[in-house]
């Protein structure tokens, strides 16, 4: 499997950025952000609207069920969008 991996910007480097050209300018970057931008807009729904950060679970079992289920709800939402968008 050929992986990049990611680089993020040290901590000491304040203004300095890490991604120059040498990483930027392949498609699979821009298509590695697209793909983590999808990703973390339906962790930020199960956030938001699945209401993790208020739980009234306690244990790692009953936490994950929860996140599940916010999981689940969230594809639900977006089911119909993706229906019509197949055709």
């Amino acid at each position: 499997m050929r992986a990049t991996p990611r680089r993020g910007k040290p901590p000491s480097a304040s203004g300095s950025p890490t991604l120059d050209g040498r990483m930027t300018r392949h498609g699979r970057h821009a298509a590695s952000q697209r793909i983590r931008k999808r990703i973390e807009e339906a962790f930020g729904w199960i956030r938001t609207i699945g209401g993790p950060e208020k739980t009234h679970f306690r244990g790692h079992d009953c936490f994950e069920w929860a996140f599940t289920f916010a999981a689940a709800a969230h594809n639900l939402v977006r089911l119909p969008k993706l229906i019509t968008e197949t055709g």
